[in-house]
């Protein structure tokens, strides 16, 4: 299992979500950063969700 990370911001750019979390692979870790922000009502902020190797695997500015 690798560490992913998953951050949401408001307009002003204040962090709403800052967490990490744990899946099998990058595709699993997609799913899962949009499960995540889609409970917490933060599908439509700015977010983004990192690889441990720094790739961008959920961005929306």
């Amino acid at each position: 299992m690798k560490t992913y990370k998953l951050t949401a911001f408001d307009a002003a750019g204040e962090k709403l979500l800052d967490e990490a979390f744990q899946a099998e692979s990058d595709d699993a870790a997609k799913v899962q950063g949009e499960k995540l922000l889609s409970e917490k009502n933060l599908s439509e902020k700015t977010h983004r969700c990192t690889s441990p190797s720094g790739k961008l695997l959920l961005f929306h500015p």
